[in-house]
């Protein structure tokens, strides 16, 4: 982990990079941290929105990123997920309206300014993160997930980053055992284990994170530890008795849970080819959400300048499209 928030040392300066964001998250942080004094020229709260903008104009002046994609959460209760298991999330509560058009704005917002807009109405954020990065692999491309979402680190391969923007923490696969005492590809299994409260996944009950790890560390992956479910009673695992006839009773939901804690890596994206790519600003649309989000002076001329509609100080802010590869 590079807790200085600058790209890890085994990051190639010449291998394309496709900067993924999980929108979603930052909407919602700045939805509970930012003062709710901010309106809309009709009266709606637009203290999100203003959040939201702030942290995207400080990742794309500080990263000037080439290929970026923004992925929101339109599937809240129609996911797939939902189908497969009715419970799935039902423990939070719905998105208020004041909320629900903010969103809209931040999506509007990235798609004034020529960023890739993911979003789906049976696939969460998660999913298009996932599905943009598998298809950008083989073109060369290396991910930087700009999330703090355990989740989305399953997806890490060797030459992937994650990035907690907030914290300015980045981790590869091979920091994600020192956060969740496993490796990135056995997160999924490791949530099916465990379960995951947020999303009101009930796990395997009396599997807790430790027992999970020590699971995952000797078998390897959960259709393992499943297939040879008998030898869990001879680990030096507390209770392993227990722990091992609750897995044979609990087969059929622990594969349900990992149905849900994996990623999807099969969702429709909104572009053609590896990688999205910085499309050109739309300089009417742009300046009507500043007008109807009433921003001021400054914020409409940084999101002009990242827009490529202005030139920054001294001219020197080129739009990352105009540069070549």
């Amino acid at each position: 982990m590079n807790p200085g928030g600058t790209p890890l040392p085994g990051a190639s300066a010449a291998q394309p990079t496709l900067h993924l964001v999980d929108a979603s998250l930052y909407v919602f942080r700045a939805w509970h941290s930012m003062p709710d004094e901010f309106r809309d020229a009709h009266g709606w709260p637009t203290n999100a929105v203003h959040g939201f903008a702030r942290f995207l104009l400080d990742l794309l002046e500080r990263e000037r990123p080439r290929h970026v994609a923004v992925a929101f959460d339109e599937a809240l209760d129609s996911c797939f997920r939902n189908r497969l298991y009715p419970a799935y999330k039902a423990n939070r509560e719905p998105a208020p309206e004041e909320l629900r058009r903010q969103f809209s704005h931040c999506k509007a917002l990235c798609a004034a300014l020529g960023l890739a807009v993911l979003a789906d109405h049976d696939y969460e954020a998660d999913d298009l993160i996932g599905s943009a990065l598998l298809r950008a692999r083989p073109a060369g491309y290396r991910g930087v997930i700009v999330s703090a979402d355990k989740d989305l680190s399953q997806l890490l391969g060797e030459h992937d980053e994650q990035w907690d923007y907030a914290r300015a923490q980045r981790w590869g696969a091979d920091g994600v055992k020192a956060r969740h005492g496993v490796h990135a590809h056995q997160i999924a299994d490791y949530l099916a284990l465990t379960g995951d409260a947020v999303d009101n996944i009930p796990g395997v009950s009396g599997v807790g994170a430790k027992t999970a790890a020590v699971l995952l560390a000797h078998f390897g992956s959960l259709d393992a530890l499943l297939a040879r479910v008998d030898e869990v009673a001879f680990l030096r695992l507390r209770r392993a008795a227990q722990v091992a006839n609750r897995l044979r009773e609990q087969r059929e939901h622990a594969l349900l849970w990992r149905q849900l804690t994996a990623i999807a890596c099969d969702a429709p994206l909104g572009y053609d080819g590896p990688v999205a790519g910085r499309g050109e600003a739309d300089a009417e649309m742009l300046d009507a959400l500043c007008a109807t989000l009433r921003f001021g002076p400054m914020t409409r001329r940084r999101l002009r300048v990242a827009a490529g509609l202005e030139a920054g100080n001294g001219g020197g802010d080129a739009h990352p499209s105009s540069i070549p590869a």
